[in-house]
């Protein structure tokens, strides 16, 4: 398994504040897989991903990403994980309004040893036309994809995705989805996506459900249909 994560606990606050976020998760991944990571607000799914991201520190349990333990890491240790092994991709698009696409882009590939051709990747996510624009002048989709481009240059192992669709509408969201499915068959990008889209989970390998900090449903999706044709985005 490339990700393996054993009873994951996380908590906030102290006394009468006291909230358990994460109370013993364990779940695994397989390399190259899609999984998606579904369940209510405040059930603890983006604690979750913080942790697998080296964002937040979890109180107990083991992360291994490729064999290599994540708990325990300094803040320097974990720095370089992040830079060396992950990309995210969040539900806003975090680009630096006075570059262009271009230019977002090229800021995140001197972070690594090995980034990715960044003309193939700009090919790749239909940006050819917009490399010379500014976030400003994009659209949501358009600003979404230069997001996942910035994210990828780096060429990471393991793609976050936190409600990467969560700003879009159904078409634009489609677009985004049938994208993230290109890159992972392309570069063989394992990728954990957390969604409320409850039709997401019809086009990946492993569906994560969590409830109240623990995981309720963790199965594989036999049925898998490709992004194209999902419905009710």
């Amino acid at each position: 398994m490339y990700l393996e994560v054993k009873d994951l606990k996380k908590t906030y606050g102290t006394g009468d504040a006291k909230t358990m976020a994460l109370r013993g998760v364990t779940t695994s991944v397989k390399a190259g897989d899609l999984c998606v990571i579904q369940g209510p607000s405040g059930s603890g799914k983006s604690t979750f991903l913080n942790c697998i991201g080296g964002l937040e520190v979890p109180d107990g349990g083991s992360i291994q990403v490729d064999g290599k333990e994540i708990c325990g890491l300094s803040m320097t240790q974990l720095a370089e994980y992040r830079r060396e092994s992950l990309g995210f991709i969040f539900q806003f698009y975090n680009l630096v309004p006075n570059l262009t696409v271009r230019e977002n882009i090229e800021v995140c590939a001197y972070l690594t040893k090995d980034p990715l051709d960044r003309d193939d990747l700009i090919e790749t996510l239909g940006l050819s036309d917009y490399r010379n624009k500014f976030p400003s002048q994009l659209s949501g989709g358009q600003q979404q994809r230069c997001a996942i481009a910035r994210a990828l240059i780096k060429n990471p192992r393991l793609l976050l995705c936190d409600e990467p669709t969560g700003a879009l509408d159904s078409h634009t969201s489609r677009g985004i989805l049938t994208l993230l499915e290109t890159v992972n068959r392309k570069y063989g990008t394992t990728m954990l996506i957390v969604t409320h889209n409850n039709a997401i989970k019809d086009m990946v390998d492993q569906v994560l459900v969590i409830r109240d900090g623990r995981i309720s449903e963790d199965y594989r999706n036999e049925t898998k249909i490709p992004a194209a044709e999902l419905t009710d985005l």
